[in-house]
């Protein structure tokens, strides 16, 4: 029997996906429990318009991301840091610091997770930082630590 897959079946397949299931687990179990509808004409056109759907929102969010690595190109984050002798850095900055600065003075919020941050952020100057906004779109942040007057 063939069945539209309503959530991600074990062993079966993902959501959206058309399988064949033996007729007994289909009916017994797979369709009562809510994991799955029979395939008719009614159950088709619903799974497209949901595939429609999702295509559309990945292009908007795909659309958003392109425009938010435009913004980032040129923007330059300075965060002030407390420094010894010969401009060597006290501590260093994360990712939380950056994220919450770029919050704060720029509204943009981003998520740390996604910063590709290869070794700390330790020595005064220019640091560039990638950090990926969507599937395929990465954005470039720019980091400048200056002294703290």
């Amino acid at each position: 029997m063939k069945v539209i897959l309503l959530q991600d079946v074990k062993n079966y397949g993902k959501k959206g996906e058309i399988v064949e299931a033996a007729d007994g687990y289909a009916r017994n179990f797979l369709i009562p429990k809510g994991l799955a509808v029979d395939v008719n004409k009614q159950s088709m056109n619903q799974l497209q318009q949901q595939k429609e759907t999702k295509k559309q929102k990945e292009a908007k969010m795909r659309e958003e991301a392109l425009k938010l690595q435009a913004q980032l190109k040129d923007i330059v984050l300075e965060i002030p840091v407390k420094t010894g002798e010969e401009g060597r850095v006290f501590g260093s900055v994360s990712t939380k610091q950056i994220i919450d600065e770029m919050d704060k003075k720029f509204n943009i919020k981003l998520d740390k997770r996604k910063m590709k941050l290869e070794h700390a952020l330790n020595t005064l100057g220019m640091n560039r930082i990638p950090i990926e906004l969507y599937k395929e779109v990465e954005g470039i942040v720019s980091v400048r630590l200056i002294e703290k007057n």
